[in-house]
Order: structure tokens, then sequence, then C-alpha cells
């Protein structure tokens, strides 16, 4: 099968060859693209305070270049989430690849906040076809290991937003800093393309039958069965929060993060910014386990949570740093089980729909509170709106908790 007849949904006419990579290349490379693509995603962390310099950009302008990777993202979630099943996983990553090396491009070329925006906007494209397509080969790849593939796909994704800011800080000491970074990336990117596009893939779980095979790609109403709803809208509801977090660490924290260590280094910036989604990635590796896992974690997550809104009015360099590692480990223990209790109830016909579906709701989690945020900024000023948003975040951690916990006694 080529690229192009997988994304027709159309048999290959003749034998070809390819690459017959072994089960643990194929792990690799599926993680690589994800992990790749986010890094992408949120190279800018650590250019927008230079970037707000240059353009005249305002803290509302930043939350809404940001805001619209995740609107784009959520948006091809809900339309194309399950064209990796009709497609194959392949043809997804390739075509996610491809959007992503667009999108790269235009937001380096970007010399307004418009242009920055469809930057975004395009690097979210490409990371919501790459999201259920690497999700479902995981799982696809590891049928007896449903817990180490919900463990590598955490691990690739919160790997890839958290290395995405302290290499954004890097690349951004070479000259032309708010370029430099992109030309980088898009190296990496094909470098990436090439075996990706020379793998023999393996067939679409779903091919499409019939004269119209692309009817199968219209946009489905998400569906889940009644035995997996309760897992699910937890893992949808830590999953927001989870991002609302997140994407305060991508957006508006660099900014915050500045007066409380007093310094400008973009490459300090950030790796502070990334250290607790690079906190959440290693999480991955540990071995815990219990029914009580979940909401322990949970208040982890919220007390570390308002400790970080905290740090400024203290000025505790330490207190971040701490707070900022322990609300990652909070979060990463308790986002992975609820994510393979939703992941293990689901039928593998429908695991990508399904999973893409779940982060619909989480990707929401780094837009609609964060343009609050921004607002917010706007009229409370930086480290008053911090304050009362890492509050509320703590709150609904702790309720969250509560409701596991009650779930986790009954059973």
């Amino acid at each position: 099968m080529t690229v192009l007849s997988e994304l027709r949904m159309r048999p290959a006419t003749a034998a070809r060859w390819g690459w017959d990579a072994s089960t643990t290349a194929r792990l690799v490379l599926a993680g690589v693209v994800i992990f790749t693509l986010l890094v992408g995603a949120n190279l800018a962390t650590p250019l927008y305070p230079l970037l707000q310099m240059q353009l005249g950009l305002s803290s509302l302008d930043v939350t809404v270049a940001f805001s619209s990777y995740v609107l784009a993202l959520v948006a091809v979630l809900m339309v194309a989430g399950h064209w990796s099943d009709h497609i194959g996983r392949r043809a997804a990553l390739v075509l996610a690849v491809v959007v992503g090396l667009v999108g790269g491009m235009v937001f380096a070329a970007g010399d307004s906040l418009f242009s920055l925006s469809l930057g975004r906007a395009l690097q979210g494209v490409a990371v919501g076809l790459a999201t259920g397509a690497s999700s479902a080969a995981l799982r696809e790849l590891l049928p007896q290991r449903p817990d180490w593939a919900s463990r590598f796909t955490l691990l690739s994704s919160a790997g890839g937003v958290a290395a995405g800011p302290a290499i954004g800080g890097l690349l951004s000491l070479l000259p032309d800093p708010t370029r430099a970074p992109y030309y980088v990336h898009s190296a990496v990117l094909l470098a990436t393309l090439i075996p990706l596009w020379l793998l023999k893939a393996r067939p679409a779980i779903l091919p499409a039958d019939g004269p119209r095979p692309l009817k199968m790609l219209a946009p489905r109403r998400p569906s889940i069965a009644g035995h997996a709803r309760g897992a699910f809208w937890m893992a949808a509801a830590t999953g927001f929060l989870s991002f609302a977090v997140f994407g305060f660490c991508l957006s508006l924290a660099p900014g915050y993060f500045a007066t409380v260590v007093h310094a400008d280094s973009r490459p300090l910036i950030g790796v502070l910014a990334g250290l607790t989604l690079g906190a959440s990635a290693l999480s991955q590796l540990l071995g815990v386990r219990g029914r009580f896992v979940v909401p322990v974690a949970l208040i982890v997550l919220g007390i570390s949570v308002v400790m970080v809104g905290a740090a400024a009015a203290w000025s505790s360099p330490w207190l971040l740093v701490t707070a900022g590692l322990a609300a990652g480990v909070g979060q990463g223990l308790a986002f992975r089980q609820v994510f393979n209790d939703v992941a293990g109830k689901v039928e593998a016909a429908r695991h990508a729909q399904v999973i893409s579906t779940v982060y619909v709701i989480t990707y929401l989690g780094s837009a609609v509170p964060v343009i609050g945020l921004g607002l917010a900024v706007s009229t409370l000023g930086l480290g008053n709106a911090v304050v009362g948003f890492t509050l509320l975040c703590g709150v609904a951690a702790l309720v969250l908790a509560a409701v596991s916990l009650r779930s986790a006694l009954r059973s």
C-alpha cells in the first residue's frame, strides 16, 4: 500500500517494496511522531515575551494565539478523530507530519496576530490528526500490555509538550531567535517523514467498502457504551483540569515565572514552563498501583497548583520548582490511571474515536480557562490573576479527588 492509496482508501494495484519494520521500530516511530509534533507546537512558549515586544502583542493576544492551536486541535478531533480507523494509522501520521511542517513555517514567518494564530491552528490540525492514530497504533502494537500502551501514549504526549518549551528556549539563542527554532524543527520533521513514508503499512482496522469510501470519513456523533461512561467522564474531567494547568504553564506562565526567579533567560524560562509537564511524563515510568491512586494524586495536584500561585507572593523560586514538580507527578499518575481505565473498556474498533473524544474535552481545558485567564490579567494584573486561577484549579482538583474517592470506596 502506498500512502496515496491509503488516503484514497483503495487497495494497492501491485505489490510494493517497503520497510517491514519490527514491532519495536513501529512503537518507536508512532511515539516519535506525536512527540515531535507536540515539541513543535510548544516551541513558542519561551518566545512569547519576545514576540510581545516585537509585535506589540498584549497578554490577551498571547492567549488568543495559544488557544487558536487548541481550538483547531479540538475541531479536528471532533471531525476526524476516527479517520485513522479507515485510512490506516500510517497514512494519518504522514498527513499530520505534512500539515505540521506547513504550520511551523507559517508561524515562523508570522508578523501579526493573524499569521501567528494561523500557524498555531495548522499545528493544532497536525496534532489532532496524530493523537488518535498514535494512541490506537500503540495499543494495537501492545495488545497484551494495555497499561504500557497507555504509558507510552502519555509519555510521548506529555514528554513532547514538556520538551517543547525547553528546546525552544535553547534554540532561541541562535541568530533570528523567533524563527531558528522552527527551521531546526522542520528539518527533524522531514527526517521523521522518511521512515514513516517507507514503512510497510498494516491494513486499516475498518477498511471502507462500497463505491463511496469517503463517506466513512464524515463526522460522527460521539457515543460511549454504557459500561464505559463513568470512566470516560472521569478521564475527561481529569484531562480538562490537567490541561488547564498545562495551558497556563505554556502561555502566560513564562512572564509569571520571570517575576518569581527574577530572570529573563529564555532557556531558563523554557525549562520552568516545561517542569510540570516533564514531571508528568516521567511519572509514567512509576509503577504505582491501587484503587486510591487517583484521589491521592488529585489531592497532590490540587495542593501543588495552589503553591505555584503562592510562589510569587512569597518570592520563592524553590517553592515554584517543588510545587511544579509535585503537580506534574500528581497529574501524571491520576491521568494515566483514568486514561487506562477508559481505554481498557472501549472495543478496539472504536478506540481511536473514543480516545479522540476524551482529548476533545481534555484540550478544551487549554483554551477556555486560559482565555479567561488572559482576560483576568488585563483587569487584575498578572499576579492577582494567577493566584485566582490556581486557587480555582486547586479547588477543582480536590472536588475530583472526592468524587474519585467515593467511587473507589464503592468498588
